[in-house]
């Protein structure tokens, strides 16, 4: 492993650890109950597997072929579903009426609607993945569908995250914010710019 891979890898694991880290530090945690410090880490984790899933689809983590990639973004993406479905179990065990308010987009907390957005797109994207083959949905058809769920995970997610304030510190969890916007910006550019010159070479012929 050269030095660029070893520091692209080492910035990842702090842009994710750091965070996660003062989590573990806030004093608030004294006041939790086990399951809920379990459903707000479930969720913490769930934003952080959102940052990784741009980082390989979009071949931006050294070391790994595309086939290994598009693979871990599979795998990651059942992980992604699953920690939503631990922070929502959670939340939900601890109190019930404040997640059949916010499932029914009647809870006062202005951050409720957001991540109920972004859970039912994340679920939504989970489903159809794993329906793909038996849908026979083409490359083309499941971009179609899925970079409109994953703009609407990622943009519900951020808010979600930055309107609640818990035990993630605040500089750090506006930096992991800005890094799955900057990343999922990054990749939908780079699909646009290869679909472009690929239009182009058709034209030309």
């Amino acid at each position: 492993m050269n030095g660029r891979t070893s520091l692209i890898w080492a910035a990842l694991a702090l842009a994710v650890g750091v965070p996660i880290a003062f989590a573990a530090a806030s004093e608030q945690l004294a006041w939790r109950g086990p399951i809920y410090i379990l459903a707000g880490f479930a969720g913490i984790i769930a934003l952080a597997l959102v940052l990784v899933q741009p980082l390989l689809i979009g071949g931006y983590l050294p070391g790994l072929s595309t086939y290994r990639a598009r693979r871990a973004h599979h795998w990651i993406g059942g992980a992604l579903a699953l920690a939503v479905v631990i922070h929502v179990a959670g939340l939900w065990f601890t109190s019930p009426p404040d997640m059949i308010d916010a499932l029914t987009f009647s809870s006062p907390t202005p951050f409720s609607p957001f991540g109920v957005v972004a859970m039912w797109a994340i679920f939504a994207v989970a489903l159809l993945a794993a329906l793909r083959r038996r849908l026979g949905l083409r490359l083309r058809s499941w971009r179609i569908i899925h970079i409109p769920l994953a703009i609407a995970i990622v943009i519900a997610g951020v808010v979600h995250c930055l309107l609640i304030e818990g035990t993630m510190e605040t500089i750090s969890k506006a930096v992991l914010c800005a890094l799955v916007l900057a990343a999922t910006i990054k990749v939908l550019a780079d699909l646009w710019r290869k679909r472009m010159v690929r239009s182009e070479s058709i034209a030309r012929q």
